[in-house]
């Protein structure tokens, strides 16, 4: 079973969003029982807490539902225990990198590295924004994530739904 751990800062918007898309994805492709996915957040802000009410109505617009997610942050035991830990920016990816053990530093890299239209970019916190920033979110995090199920099963043809 690959194990895919979904990090950003407070996890109450952009990694439980991504945990959620990649959950539809998986499951629209029948690989639902053979990947694990979690998520968490490089602080403790929200532990115990929802998603923001904007990320799980962006979501669920997208036929996600995040709203039975709790936020927690990651632990020692994650850098063991996932195969990918995929952040959503530059300021989570060099927190990661300090605190793992070096030999796991291979499994720590942006979610948008798997992405084919927006390559290696931030996915940008919509925490202050508006309701659109979590559609932007969710756009990226869609075409990585598509991208991700490509790379652990060696299909190129994977896709989402029409209607997503």
């Amino acid at each position: 079973m690959t194990k895919v751990l979904m990090v950003c800062m407070g996890n109450i918007c952009r990694s439980p969003m991504a945990e959620g898309m990649l959950r539809k994805a998986l499951q629209e492709a029948g690989l639902d029982r053979h990947v694990e996915v979690d998520s968490a957040g490089t602080h403790a802000y929200h532990v115990g807490s929802a998603p923001d009410p904007r990320a799980q109505q962006a979501i669920s617009r997208r036929g996600a539902d995040i709203s039975r997610l709790r936020g927690r942050k990651v632990a020692d035991e994650d850098f063991e225990r996932f195969d990918y830990i995929l952040v959503m920016d530059g300021d989570n990816y060099s927190q990661l990198i300090q605190r793992a053990p070096a030999h796991h530093h291979g499994k720590i890299r942006r979610l948008l590295s798997f992405s084919r239209k927006y390559p290696n970019l931030d996915v940008v916190d919509p925490y202050y924004g508006g309701a659109q920033g979590f559609e932007e979110n969710l756009d990226m995090i869609e075409d990585a994530v598509l991208g991700l199920i490509r790379e652990i099963t060696g299909d190129t043809r994977v896709k989402m739904r029409s209607g997503s």
